[in-house]
């Protein structure tokens, strides 16, 4: 019987150590952690079916953020984009 509960022992130590298992970034989660803009349309590159996109601004770069229209609406990808190519478009 002591064999038994040393074995239990060991899976639940096993299991308290383990990685935990990785959760999504919803866009419910986004939406109140990021400050962000909302896009009308995604980027050519990141365009596609049931998908909605939104740009933050962080160090000298634009961040687009592409959220699934389904479900919880889990983050799917992302796209970061150097500043300088906004340069001249608000001369």
């Amino acid at each position: 019987m002591r064999a038994i509960f040393g074995i239990c022992g060991i899976f639940v130590a096993t299991a308290a150590g383990a990685d935990p298992a990785p959760l999504p970034f919803t866009y419910a989660m986004f939406e109140a952690s990021v400050p962000h803009v909302d896009l009308p349309a995604c980027p050519v590159d990141l365009a596609g079916a049931a998908r909605f996109c939104r740009v933050a601004l962080f160090n000298d770069a634009f961040h687009v953020f592409v959220f699934s229209e389904a479900g919880d609406q889990p983050l799917i990808g992302f796209q970061d984009y150097d500043a300088d190519l906004m340069a001249g478009l608000f001369d």
